[in-house]
């Protein structure tokens, strides 16, 4: 059904527009196990920079407890590396987007 590969597709898209909110929503509401697997897919995506921002920050935070110098550059680097992996998320799913618009529409009735 193309309905469900639209929905499997906007899942990857939707990170431009509401990159949590709308693949838990089609994880919960939808039917079908290959779009459920595309937004559970396309979801995990959009945690991986959020995840390298907080990990740079808890290194920072502890290494400022325990006192050791040469710190200062750290959130810089955190925030340097979060941003190309985001750039590289959002290129990661344009085209994985575009590969789900494109596959035989079998799999997805």
């Amino acid at each position: 059904m193309e309905g469900n590969k639209l929905l499997a597709s906007l899942c990857y898209f939707s990170v431009f527009f509401a990159p949590f909110l709308f693949p838990i929503i089609v994880y919960f509401v939808a039917k079908h196990e290959r779009v459920k697997m595309h937004a559970k897919k396309s979801f995990l995506s959009h945690l991986i920079p959020i995840a390298i921002v907080l990990v740079t920050g808890g290194l920072f935070l502890f290494f400022v407890i325990i006192g050791v110098d040469g710190w200062l550059g750290l959130p810089f680097i955190g925030v340097m590396i979060g941003g190309v992996v985001h750039v590289v998320v959002i290129i990661w799913n344009i085209i994985r987007g575009i590969q789900v618009l494109q596959e035989s529409g079998g799999m997805y009735e």
